[in-house]
Formats: structure tokens, C-alpha cells, sequence
């Protein structure tokens, strides 16, 4: 099982919003709809950048000379050429080498990026190399949530492929998809873009005031707050610290999110 050897802080250990001032809670309507990110809310940061990264990137080579030709890796090298408006050529694996390299090192967002990886990460979550973090008081509270009627789904700039193979191969809880109704990725828009939001709700078809929003990102937050939705912030350990002045509850856990 590919986990590098972390300390117990490097991994999911001290907060970086230790110290932190939350602010005094906010009324929480009951939502009809939990939109969910993952990286520093469902699961650990640590394991986004200390597992999966560098399994991208330790097999990146061989993939791409094994299956460059295959028409799902040339849509997303087409993508990733889209994406740095053709400073990289698609039809050479060295160049599209180079840019992933790059994106990866800059920890950028991008759509054809995204659509890479999870190809790449496909391979190991199936031969059991990858095991997916997620908090332990998160399933829990996710089937809490399923059988008080409430509708669960997953935003992430992570591909929608990606996402489900995440989902299906949970440490210690194995395929957990059936608790999630849909999924969505950047081809709905970025997440710090209200329109999105908007996109999501209206593909839902729930008001955005029904629907609530987690991330750890406080620019994410603001833009659903934007586009009307509910939000709570989510403090995991390592996550980034939040603008103390930012007009939203966060919370360290699943079970401070109250549905009753």
C-alpha cells in the first residue's frame, strides 16, 4: 500500500488554526442539501499531497509511454494544452511531462490536470497500492445525515472520476459511493467562483439557501455565501488558518453540524 512514512503531525496531526478565534455560531437552517470538498474537510491534506501527489508523479513517465495513445489520456493532454493556452504541445509525451510537472509544483487547479491524475490514480486504487483517507467522524455523520432525508454530494477540483474512485476505496470502510447522490469537479466552474455555486444549485434543483457548503478554503466559502448558500468552515489538522473576519461557523468535525 503506497503511505509514505509520516510523523503523526505531518499526517494528521497539529492544526494550523491553532489559536484561532472562531466566531460565534451562526444559525444553521436545516438544509435539504450538504455539498461536501474534500481535501481538508472529508480527508486529510497530508495524504492529498504526501500520498497521492507523489504517486502521480513517481509513475507519471511510464504511464504516459504506455498509454499516450489511448483516447481518454489524449483528451486530457488536449485539456491540459487548453489550459496553458498551448504553451505545451499535446502531441509530444515530453512536453505534456514538463507541463504536469509544473502544474503539480505550483499546486494548480486545472481541469485537464485533474483528468490526468485520476487516470493515474486509477491504477492504484484498483491494485490496492491506494487506500483513501477520510476522517472517522465522516461516514458516520454522513449516514446520519442519508437517513434524516438529507441529499449528500461532492465538489472538488479533483475529476469527477477521480472523486468516485476516492469514495469507493475508503480506509476501513472500502466502497462508500451509495452515500453520495452526485458529484461535481471544475468543468461546473472553479470553486471561488459564485456562478458555480449558482450551476450547482440549479443542476440540484434546491434553492441555494437549502443547500450547505463545507470547505477548508475561505475564498470557496465566500463565494457560496455569494451565491446564497449556507457554509461552515472546516478546521482539520494542518489545514491553513481562516481570515478571522470571514462571516462563517468553523467546525472540527462532521458532528457539530446539526441537522435536527
Amino acid at each position: 500500500m503506497f503511505r509514505p512514512q509520516l510523523s503523526a503531525c505531518q499526517r494528521f496531526g497539529r492544526s494550523g488554526n491553532q489559536g484561532l478565534k472562531i466566531r460565534k455560531e451562526s444559525t444553521l437552517s436545516i438544509p435539504r442539501g450538504i455539498l461536501l470538498d474534500i481535501e481538508g474537510t472529508t480527508s486529510s491534506i497530508s495524504f492529498v499531497h504526501d500520498v497521492m501527489f507523489p504517486f502521480v508523479l513517481q509513475r507519471l513517465d511510464e504511464f504516459l509511454e504506455q498509454n499516450f495513445d489511448q483516447p481518454e489520456v489524449r483528451a486530457a493532454c488536449e485539456q491540459i494544452a487548453s489550459d496553458a493556452n498551448h504553451a505545451c504541445d499535446p502531441s509530444s509525451r515530453i512536453s505534456i511531462q514538463d507541463e504536469v510537472r509544473r502544474l503539480m509544483k505550483d499546486d494548480v487547479k486545472a481541469t485537464g490536470l485533474k483528468a490526468l491524475q485520476g487516470l493515474i490514480w486509477h491504477g492504484g486504487f484498483e491494485s490496492g497500492e491506494l487506500v483513501a483517507h477520510v476522517y472517522p467522524d465522516v461516514i458516520p455523520a454522513i449516514e446520519r445525515w442519508k437517513a434524516a432525508g438529507i441529499d449528500v454530494r461532492i465538489y472538488s477540483s479533483g475529476s469527477i472520476a477521480a472523486q468516485r474512485l476516492f469514495f469507493a476505496h475508503l480506509d476501513g470502510h472500502g466502497d462508500c459511493l451509495h452515500l453520495f447522490s452526485g458529484h461535481y469537479d471544475t468543468t461546473i466552474g472553479g470553486k471561488k467562483q459564485s456562478s458555480s455555486y449558482e450551476a450547482i444549485a440549479q443542476d440540484w434543483k434546491l434553492p441555494p439557501a437549502d443547500i450547505l457548503f463545507v470547505s477548508d478554503i475561505a475564498d470557496e466559502l465566500i463565494a457560496a455565501l455569494g451565491a446564497g448558500l449556507q457554509v461552515r468552515g472546516s478546521l482539520r489538522p494542518g489545514n491553513a488558518p481562516f481570515p478571522r473576519n470571514l462571516d462563517a461557523k468553523l467546525i472540527g468535525s462532521f458532528d457539530e453540524i446539526d441537522v435536527t
